[in-house]
């Protein structure tokens, strides 16, 4: 597991701009040596209800990037947890076991990018975490 903390990006011009007079300003979440070669999968908009989870599971050959639009969540991957809020993210690895639970009663938002090394893995669910 990989998380990045949008509070802790430091905010640089964008490197299309004029660095004395820059028009934007970027937060790097993550670069391509933070992603394992392969083919996107899939890019889903996600809604957690309040107070729930979904299942704990893992992909056999899939990175997933979880981006957190709103709402605060709690994700534990492995024997890890971390809370997470707007603007983090976090990067699961293939085979690392992972569970998404809302802490709020609203509705949570995020982005999830799924990255297949392309060996035909499958995604399995696990028993509950405790």
């Amino acid at each position: 597991m990989h998380v990045v903390k949008l509070a802790d990006l430091p905010k640089i011009p964008a490197s299309h701009e004029d660095s004395n007079q820059p028009g934007v300003w970027k937060q790097v979440i993550l670069t391509k040596a933070n992603v394992q070669p392969g083919q996107m999968q899939m890019l889903n908009w996600a809604t957690l209800p309040g107070r729930s989870s979904f299942q704990s599971h893992y992909h056999q050959d899939m990175q997933e990037i979880f981006l957190i639009l709103r709402g605060q969540v709690q994700m534990k991957v492995d024997e890890q947890t971390v809370v997470l809020s707007d603007g983090d993210c976090v990067v699961i690895e293939p085979c690392e076991v992972h569970q998404m639970t809302n802490l709020n009663d609203q509705e949570a938002q995020y982005i999830v990018l799924g990255i297949s090394s392309g060996k035909g893995g499958q995604t399995v669910v696990v028993e509950p975490m405790e």
